[in-house]
This record gives structure tokens, C-alpha cells and sequence, in this order.
């Protein structure tokens, strides 16, 4: 689920960590926010993937979720990237192996989920400039609608249920943890994972 979006073109990395080698080291992931949503801003990732061949780019569904496997000189690429949108948007980008490390630190548990359920998380485009006491219950109080349970350098997770209200629920992120926040299903992390850990170039995933 996307949140609606922010004036600005925005793209700021997740920090690199030290002496990680692992499959997805030299990949970069990018979210667009607030895309395709109700038939506004719309564009079709999967053709701005196939322009960016050249950077081994993959897409993943339609909300606007692009792995990057040979971004190269990110300046460069993020620069080009943006001259080939047709209109600003808002960017989060994380490198490949912050989400492997957090799919192996098993952030949900044993969280249940379920057809009403859903993990989530969202990619914050700035590093939180507030302290949050978690867990976080939106809308405070009565039956929630978005359940924060973690948070993990630019990450935050947590479940959602399915609700015309949701979104808006989502967007309580931003004011939380004082930094703009761009939200995918926890199924569509792990398929932007599996883009990740394979071997074969430029395959588009549903």
C-alpha cells in the first residue's frame, strides 16, 4: 500500500554497513511513493525498468518497487533516474543488503497474519528525528487499524488491517517518527528478496 504523495523529489540511502559481502551488496533498492493510487500519478514501472536495462533494473509489481542490481555510480543513476520521470516524486532508497539483514532478524515473529492482516514496512526517507515508545496503536484508541511493533535504522514495521482508513493511518508514520515514509507489504519485500538473492538478470516480477 502506497501513501499519498509529497511535493518534493527525495531519495536519501540507507547507511552502508562494513565488511558485508553477502548476495545484494552492490544493489540498490528504490520505492516510489504515492503512485498509481486511485488513477493519479500514474506511470507503468515495469517500462521505466526496461529503460533502465543498462542498470540490470528489475521491477517488482505496480506500486512502484525497481531493484537495481548495477546502479553503478548512484549520483549518476539517481540523476538519470529522475530525468526519466514524467512528473517529481517522492523517492526512498535502501541498499539490497539492509533488507536481507532484516528479513534475518525475523522482524515479525510470530505476528500473525491474514487475509485482514497484513506485515508491513515502511522505508523512511530520512533518518527518525523523534524517539518512539513502540508499540504504536493507530488510531489511538478503539480497534486499531495499524500496529507499529519495530523499527530498525530507516525501517519501520508492524501489521496493518484492511480498511478504507488505513492509509490515512499510514500517514501517521510521517508525523511519528518526523521523516516522510514510503510503505510496501511485507510479501512485496520479500519479493523484491528474492530478486535479490537470484542470479538471473533483468527477470520482471509480478
Amino acid at each position: 500500500m502506497a501513501n499519498s504523495p509529497l511535493p518534493t523529489t527525495r531519495c536519501l540511502l540507507l547507511p552502508d554497513t562494513i565488511g558485508v559481502t553477502t548476495m545484494g551488496s552492490m544493489a540498490l533498492v528504490v520505492f516510489f511513493r504515492g503512485i498509481n493510487v486511485g488513477g493519479h500519478r500514474a506511470f507503468r514501472p515495469s517500462v521505466l525498468a526496461k529503460e533502465l536495462g543498462i542498470y540490470d533494473a528489475v521491477n517488482v509489481g505496480a506500486a512502484g518497487t525497481l531493484v537495481i542490481r548495477k546502479p553503478g555510480l548512484r549520483a549518476e543513476f539517481l540523476a538519470g533516474l529522475r530525468r526519466k520521470l514524467p512528473f517529481e516524486a517522492t523517492i526512498a532508497c535502501c541498499d539490497g543488503n539492509d533488507l536481507i539483514r532484516l528479513e534475518r532478524d525475523n522482524p515479525f515473529g510470530t505476528e500473525q497474519s491474514g487475509a485482514d492482516v497484513v506485515p508491513f514496512v515502511s522505508i523512511l526517507s530520512a533518518a527518525g528525528r523523534r524517539a518512539v515508545s513502540l508499540p504504536v496503536a493507530l488510531p489511538e484508541g478503539g480497534e486499531w487499524l495499524v500496529r507499529i511493533t519495530g523499527a530498525k535504522n530507516r525501517f519501520v514495521y508492524g501489521v496493518y488491517r484492511r480498511h478504507m482508513k488505513t492509509i490515512g493511518c499510514l500517514g501517521q508514520i510521517d508525523r511519528l517518527f518526523g521523516a516522510p515514509a514510503t510503505t510496501r507489504s511485507w510479501s512485496t519485500i520479500l519479493s523484491v528478496l528474492r530478486v535479490l538473492k537470484s542470479d538471473e538478470p533483468g527477470k520482471q516480477t509480478a
